[in-house]
């Protein structure tokens, strides 16, 4: 005879309820608990009713998107994209902020998933933590078995389709940029730790030092939030060290708006006494003063592939689509002048 889930909860010794949200995993169960409904269901061979699994399957037209700030204009663009693709499909969103809380996130998926989302569109990059990880692989298995899929904008350790830019390769020119018009000391203003895009973006910078045969200097490496203020306070921190710069790349273009306002108070002009360099060509980043180099990434591109990602059909193949970033001139880059310039040419 079949084991039924009344069964499994007998053997389990727990509700039929309860082995439900084991099943579906759209609850939260202790883990003993969780332990003894997974024994009992091996033991028993329970297999749910196909009936039932067509109803847990099926999805609601809704997409939910995951985002660290809504206010960051870098997720806005991206937002925007996914926004055309959905409108085009039929498909509302549920935005969600993170405020780069790993178990925010988690726990929104987790709710995502109980209102059977068609997808989950996680925005933000990858927290280098070993819990978050394995939680989010988990998440990823859930929404599966449930119809649905996580799609990441960013390289994330997990099985899962993926679209990104291009950090590394962005802050490798962007810095060479800086490199080639004589800046010998130029400060790198990163991102929060142990995050995927600060340590991609400082990647990039020390690859570039080292294609002119230089060594990064800890000193000229601050770290910040990606914020106005985290800009801000990076730049005053640098400027008070008393370290030696010509030039500053700030992780993103938000940060940059701080380090503009910093070097101001300090009666430092951009590009006359310091060149600055951001990331990501935000909309206003052509109407600073003065108007900012910076390198462009496809935000509403990667939204729109991300969308695409996780509406088609057949599901996608779980691999990273790398898209490029463009180097952007404007009039915050000056080259090094008089006693301050060096020769400086590329390593062999």
């Amino acid at each position: 005879m079949t084991a039924n889930i009344s069964d499994v909860a007998r053997r389990a010794h727990v509700s039929v309820a309860t082995v439900s949200r084991v099943l579906n995993d759209n609850y939260p169960v202790a883990a003993p608990t969780r332990e003894r409904v997974e024994e009992a269901v091996r033991d028993l061979g329970y297999v749910a009713n196909a009936h039932a699994r067509a109803l847990i399957t099926a999805t609601s037209g809704t997409v939910g998107v995951l985002l660290h700030d809504v206010s960051d204009p870098y997720f806005a663009e991206i937002v925007r994209g996914i926004q055309e693709v959905a409108d085009e499909a039929g498909r509302l969103l549920v935005l969600c902020s993170s405020l780069r809380d790993p178990s925010r996130e988690i726990a929104y998926i987790k709710m995502l998933r109980g209102q059977r989302v068609d997808a989950v569109i996680l925005t933000s990059g990858y927290i280098e933590d070993d819990e978050f990880v394995v939680a989010l692989q988990e998440q990823a298995r859930g929404l599966r078995a449930q119809g649905s899929r996580l799609v990441l904008c960013g390289g994330y350790p997990i099985r899962a389709p993926a679209v990104a830019p291009d950090n590394a390769g962005g802050a490798f020119r962007v810095t060479r940029e800086l490199l080639q018009v004589g800046h010998v000391r130029i400060a790198h203003l990163a991102g929060p730790p142990r995050f995927s895009t600060t340590e991609d973006r400082l990647r990039g910078y020390q690859g570039a030092l080292a294609s002119f045969g230089l060594e990064p200097e800890p000193e000229l490496i601050v770290t910040g939030d990606f914020t106005r203020q985290g800009g801000y306070d990076a730049c005053l921190k640098l400027i008070d060290s008393r370290a030696q710069f010509s030039a500053i790349f700030a992780a993103n273009d938000i940060m940059a708006i701080g380090v503009l306002a910093a070097l101001r108070e300090r009666g430092l002009e951009v590009p006359r006494d310091i060149s600055l360099v951001g990331f990501d060509d935000i909309p206003i980043s052509r109407d600073l003063t003065p108007p900012l180099t910076t390198v462009a990434v496809p935000m509403a591109e990667i939204g729109r592939r991300a969308m695409q990602l996780a509406l088609c059909q057949p599901p996608p193949e779980d691999s990273v689509t790398r898209l490029p970033t463009q180097l952007v001139r404007r009039s915050s880059v000056a080259p090094v002048r008089g006693a301050e310039s060096a020769e400086l040419a590329p390593a062999r």
